[in-house]
């Protein structure tokens, strides 16, 4: 038998525990589900909200993201964390939307009462995994921008093929952002980084925004994250990469 948490939501009305369920195919996972204690404000806020400003990532249907925010264009965040970094994006250019995928309840449910106390209505968020996000979900050529900051650095060698940013997934990823948008990634960890500059830069549908071909300085509009702030106090360097789809 499944394990309960994976078969019985928490929130009826709100996000799906397994949404794509078991009708698309079983590959290594980037990610894994932290199944933490949701507050009785998170809890609160997704029970309001989530039928408004959340959905399930269930592989079925393409989303129109001009229907879904009210014709703003749309940049996608694979993994917010507890929100406040995408909370304080989302404040900072209302007229941009953000759709914010994750699989972390708590940080849905924070997220989204971070964006209600502060009257965010260009925030969505999206719950599962963003791999089936960009191939069923997402027209071509549909997104402005992509974010993806500190994603799990999976340290250990034999883990390296969980990591996120690999050919693969960014030969998915340029075929849903528009020609000129930015891959923009950050993490802490000096390994990782290496390799997503190695990567991005051998990838033909990408280029450094960067004359030296090196990493970028935290551009203004990337908050310091609480995350980004323990890694500087353990002697951490954060690299920023910032990569435009080609025109090609």
């Amino acid at each position: 038998m499944p394990p309960k948490w994976r078969t019985e939501p928490r929130f009826p009305d709100g996000p799906a525990p397994d949404p794509a369920g078991s009708h698309h195919e079983r590959r290594i996972r980037s990610f894994q589900p932290r199944r933490s204690r949701v507050t009785t404000g998170q809890g609160e806020a997704l029970k309001r909200l989530w039928g408004t400003w959340g959905l399930d990532i269930d592989g079925h249907k393409v989303i129109d993201l001009k229907e879904l925010f009210d014709g703003l264009p749309v940049v996608l965040e694979i993994g917010f964390g507890m929100g406040e970094a995408t909370a304080q994006m989302a404040a900072d250019d209302p007229g941009t939307g953000i759709l914010a995928a994750d699989v972390h309840t708590p940080g849905q449910g924070n997220l989204l009462a971070l964006a209600e106390r502060g009257g965010m209505t260009n925030i969505r968020v999206a719950n599962g995994d963003a791999i089936i996000l960009l191939r069923e979900m997402l027209p071509p050529d549909s997104l402005a921008g992509m974010r993806v900051y500190f994603p799990d650095p999976w340290p250990k060698a034999r883990h390296h093929k969980r990591r996120l940013i690999q050919p693969d997934f960014l030969t998915l990823a340029a075929t849903r952002l528009a020609p000129g948008a930015v891959l923009h990634c950050a993490t802490d960890w000096e390994p990782y980084a290496e390799q997503m500059l190695e990567v991005l830069t051998a990838h033909p549908d990408f280029e450094n925004t960067r004359p030296d071909g090196g990493f970028s300085p935290r551009p203004a509009f990337r908050p310091l994250t609480r995350f980004e702030g323990q890694g500087l106090d353990k002697g951490h360097l954060v690299h920023d990469l910032l990569f435009r789809r080609t025109e090609n």
